[in-house]
Order: structure tokens, then sequence, then C-alpha cells
């Protein structure tokens, strides 16, 4: 069995996937890198409420963000995180 710590990370992900505005940011940023802005527009969030949902996420290593000029930009954090979801995409529209 892996170490507690693991399982604790693993649940932790999970919970941040949990919430529908979150799995919105996510697949908007599976598709392409956006700045707040922008996703706030895809997702039909405000603004602050977008940055609050992407402040969890880069705490929660599943995006991660790059500076151009007064314009951050957002990505997913890496291609497990895109692979996790588009499975469990598949897997409810069984």
């Amino acid at each position: 069995m892996p170490d507690e710590p693991i399982f604790q990370n693993l649940a932790q992900t999970f919970k941040a996937l949990a919430d529908p505005s979150r799995v919105k940011i996510i697949y908007a940023l599976s598709v392409m890198e956006l700045c707040v802005c922008d996703l706030a527009q895809v997702v039909r969030l405000s603004i602050s409420a977008t940055s609050h949902q992407l402040a969890l996420l880069r705490r929660m290593n599943i995006v991660k963000s790059w500076r151009d000029g007064k314009i951050v930009y957002y990505s997913l954090n890496d291609a497990h995180i895109e692979h996790l979801f588009h499975e469990g995409l598949a897997h409810v529209k069984e």
C-alpha cells in the first residue's frame, strides 16, 4: 500500500474535481490555455468566482499559470489531470 499522504492527496484531488464550476474550468483548459477574463466568459462565471476557483486549482497543482505583462494565462498542470478528466467524462456519458 502507498503511504497515507498519497491517499490524502488523491482524495484532495478528487475533492477539487467534485465542483461543477471547477469541472467546467478544467474542461475549458483541456481545450486551450486561457486568461481569467476569457475563461470566465467561457464557463459563465464572474471573473471573481473564476479567480477564486483557479486559486484553489493552483494550490492543488491541477492548473498552472504564466504571466504576459498584466495578463495571466492558465493551463492544466499536466496530462494526468486531462486524462483523468476525460476518463471521468467518458464514464458518465456511457
